[in-house]
């Protein structure tokens, strides 16, 4: 394989010692050139907040409940009028035919099968009308604010024509965050891999900045969106509009007050800025300041059932998974990403049966302790 592309021969049969999340983690990491694992798996500046994803879900304990009525058991959520048989969703993430020549397609595909909902990345390997004309379910659309209004525009008036429930508005990343391991390993996006969604928007002209200037700052900082974009935004959006990248409760409530319909509390799974809390510990505050009707979801450190279970409890309508389908696509297609997804499920259902909640709404604050 070439040092900065997908590998070859993908397992055609899941063999016995991948039962989890983990595993497809260790077993993608022998699979990946360098370069690529290193923009898969790492985050921003000394990963403290991609490791504080993982240690703040574990320091959470589970509190059982006995002898509860399973008779009507459910792991069911409605989200914007649709039912979703189980609380997760699949993550935005750009560039999925680095791992798999399919692509997002392969995911979907996994998707589909298990009845997830896809949410596709405007950074996809494929074009936005192909995912959706695949979806045999609900699929939502990840929106990056473009340097124009008018191919803001276009790309969210697009993704509504091809039937996409949900637009899910990126906040968080008005420029890339500084990811040490990505650089040492010398990662390059190969030029085989496309980004057909933005492929004709012409980039913005730079900026004439004044001698001494900062080009972060009064360059790229000076054209990223402002809640007035936001705003704009909710004005021309038709669908069900939600916020990515809410760490403040302040914010959440701008968001609910600008008439968003949903918010996903996520720090870009430790690939912004280093430093962020954990989604899962200002979870319960961002719950307290917009109430309990506007859906919440969380991204960022879910590797297992229980974490899912963690995150309801705290005040998470559903989750969304990353990092790990992706471990799972490198290693075996559609076919791992299904497995992992039916993994993840049964993970669910057993932290429920054997903590006596019988359904999403009884995994209420008391089922944790330890936040």
């Amino acid at each position: 394989m070439t040092n900065q592309s997908q590998q070859t021969g993908f397992l055609e049969n899941i063999p016995v010692h991948l039962v989890s999340a983990g595993d497809y983690e260790q077993e993608a990491r022998q699979r990946l050139s360098d370069p690529v694992w290193a923009q898969i798996a790492g985050g921003a500046g000394d990963e403290l907040t991609l490791r504080k994803n993982r240690s703040a879900f574990d320091a959470l304990d589970i509190i059982p409940r006995l002898l509860a009525d399973f008779r009507q058991a459910d792991t069911g959520v409605h989200l914007f009028g649709r039912r979703h048989k189980f609380p997760l969703l699949i993550a935005p993430i750009a560039h999925q035919q680095l791992l798999h020549p399919q692509g997002e397609l392969a995911t979907l595909a996994a998707a589909n099968a298990l009845e997830t909902t896809f949410i596709a990345s405007t950074l996809a390997s494929t074009p936005l009308e192909t995912i959706a004309a695949e979806s045999e379910q609900p699929s939502w659309f990840q929106l990056y604010f473009q340097p124009t209004r008018e191919q803001t525009l276009d790309l969210l008036q697009r993704a509504e024509a091809a039937g996409y429930e949900a637009i899910v508005v990126t906040l968080d990343a008005p420029i890339s965050g500084l990811r040490n391991r990505v650089q040492r390993a010398g990662f390059t996006l190969p030029a085989h891999i496309p980004t057909p969604n933005t492929a004709g928007y012409k980039p913005p002209a730079p900026r004439n900045l004044a001698p001494g200037s900062s080009v972060i700052l009064n360059g790229f900082m000076a054209d990223a969106p402002r809640w007035e974009d936001l705003q704009w935004l909710r004005e021309h959006c038709n669908l069900p509009l939600l916020a990515k990248g809410v760490l403040s409760p302040a914010d959440a409530e701008q968001c609910r007050a600008t008439g968003l319909d949903g918010i996903i509390v996520s720090n870009h799974g430790g690939r912004t800025l280093d430093g962020l809390p954990a989604t899962i510990d200002v979870l319960p505050a961002i719950r307290a300041a917009v109430g309990n009707e506007l859906p919440l979801l969380l991204d960022s450190g879910i590797r297992r059932g229980t974490d899912i279970f963690k995150a309801l409890a705290l005040g998470a309508d559903a989750v969304l998974l990353g990092r790990p389908y992706l471990y799972a696509l490198a290693t075996a297609g559609a076919l791992g990403v299904a497995h992992l997804l039916r993994i993840l499920r049964e993970e669910l259902e057993i932290a429920m049966a054997l903590s006596g909640r019988p359904d999403i709404r009884s995994i209420q604050p008391d089922a944790v302790t330890g936040s």
